[in-house]
């Protein structure tokens, strides 16, 4: 196991490279100067449409705006924004916040882009039924003969979308939270239980569809997000005078990297802590790696640009407000001097510190709730890339490979699951974001269309 765990971290360190990060920052900076902050500009209309202003229930597709946005944020909303921040503060400090802050910015321009794609160029799976996603818009939009591009996409998807990571931290918050304190102890069968009442959960409904996965994340993300947001206002508010020094310190220590332990990138830790804010923006917010797509492609919509709109506002809401509110919670309480702790862990401690008696069990309520409806919108994805690859009949088998995983994430180490994922998703990113670049001048005429019409 340890050789296999620093096989994966190598894996993971390797493909998060220069080239890397020129195309998927590099990449959204050029977005964001080609298209001359088209998107920004139209962040009022992107809410309206949200609000379903335009809905049509004859276009096709089959969720609303508003379905899929929740469909893509609940899997972008979860142990990213909860866990993965305290990944980057445990090993960089306040100021991987900052650099999480610009990968947001930039991937909001990117998801823009991409979710129009997806609207753009809607393909049709073996059984006949519109499908939209990177790989599609890879075949519809760049030609017959990228197909290998597009395959390429759906291999490394059929891994980034497994739920090892969020289901392993999940059994971590459950240890921690629930069952040491009352005296259980932790052992693998333990965490095998906590692995297949999962399961049960997960097959309820990723057993019932698209429709049944959207319908109980539309529920399940706003009410979770809410709670979520009054309890770190609660945290702030016990330790207000420490709110503006840490603010100060997020950005001084973004080009100080001070507290950075991690490896150096680029000649300099600097370089390093950069990297570590960009791999967890990534991880948060998943801009130009190709799995929301999947979900915005869905939308009910005649109108790509308006999707691309919506989609632009998922960055926004997890990167910007939910990690932002975590980085805070972990900042200003302390708990990332004083303890060791790591991932949700530290979270953990964090709402323990500040809210003593009930505020660890009411994370545990977001933690499970965040997480679960992660496994729901995760098998979509895993299904759509199965479909592509092995043919609509046979996309359900997809499900029996990705409960086993369920299990597996509950009973392996962390570092483990989160460089597996972070190397997978660097994989997809490559074609995602090479054919969006690509294609980036058909949005734009898109683009530059629908907004005559809205005037």
């Amino acid at each position: 196991m340890e050789k296999l765990d620093q096989f994966i971290s190598d894996f993971a360190s390797f493909v998060w490279g220069l080239p890397l990060l020129i195309i998927l920052i590099g990449g959204g900076i050029f977005l964001i100067i080609y298209s001359k902050f088209l998107p920004f500009r139209y962040l009022g209309h992107a809410i309206q449409v949200l609000r379903g202003k335009y809905d049509n229930p004859d276009d096709p597709g089959e969720i609303t705006h508003f379905q899929a946005l929740t469909t893509a944020l609940s899997t972008t909303i979860g142990m990213g924004n909860i866990s993965g921040v305290a990944v980057a503060i445990a090993i960089g400090g306040p100021g991987a916040i900052f650099w999480l802050w610009i990968s947001a910015i930039i991937g909001m321009s990117t998801k823009f882009f991409t979710s129009s794609l997806a609207v753009m160029y809607r393909g049709k799976d073996s059984n006949g039924d519109i499908q939209g996603g990177p790989m599609y818009f890879i075949i519809e939009g760049l030609g017959k003969h990228w197909k290998p591009l597009a395959a390429f996409f759906c291999f490394s998807g059929l891994i980034g979308v497994l739920p090892v990571f969020n289901v392993n931290q999940l059994t971590q918050a459950i240890n921690d939270i629930v069952l040491t304190p009352n005296g259980i102890k932790i052992s693998f069968f333990s965490n095998l239980s906590i692995g297949l009442v999962l399961v049960f959960l997960t097959a309820l409904v990723i057993l019932g569809g698209l429709n049944r996965i959207s319908k109980v994340a539309s529920k399940l993300v706003p009410s979770m997000v809410i709670l979520y947001f009054i309890l770190v206002l609660i945290i702030l508010f016990i330790n207000f005078s420490e709110v503006p020094h840490y603010i100060k310190l997020i950005f001084t220590d973004a080009f100080a990297a001070n507290n950075f332990k991690g490896d150096s990138f680029f000649g300099g830790i600097l370089g390093g802590l950069i990297l570590l804010g960009i791999r967890r923006g990534a991880f948060s917010n998943e801009a130009g790696i190709g799995t929301a797509p999947m979900a915005h492609g869905a939308a009910k919509t005649s109108e790509p640009i308006r999707e691309g709109l919506v989609a632009m506002l998922g960055p926004a809401i997890d990167t910007l407000i939910v990690c932002t509110l975590t980085a805070l919670a972990i900042l200003v309480t302390g708990v990332w001097q004083t303890s060791d702790a790591n991932g949700v862990s530290l979270t953990a401690s964090a709402f323990a510190q500040a809210i003593p008696y009930g505020g660890k069990y009411l994370l545990m309520l977001c933690v499970a709730v965040f997480s679960i409806s992660s496994l729901f919108s995760y098998s979509y994805y895993g299904m759509k890339c199965a479909s592509f690859l092995f043919g609509a009949h046979n996309k359900h088998y997809f499900n029996y490979f990705y409960i086993i995983s369920i299990i597996l994430g509950a009973t392996t180490s962390l570092s483990l699951m989160l460089n597996l994922i972070d190397g997978v998703f660097a994989l997809m990113a490559i074609p995602t974001m090479l054919a969006t670049i690509l294609l980036a001048p058909k949005v734009l005429k898109e683009a530059k269309s629908y907004f005559m019409k809205l005037k």
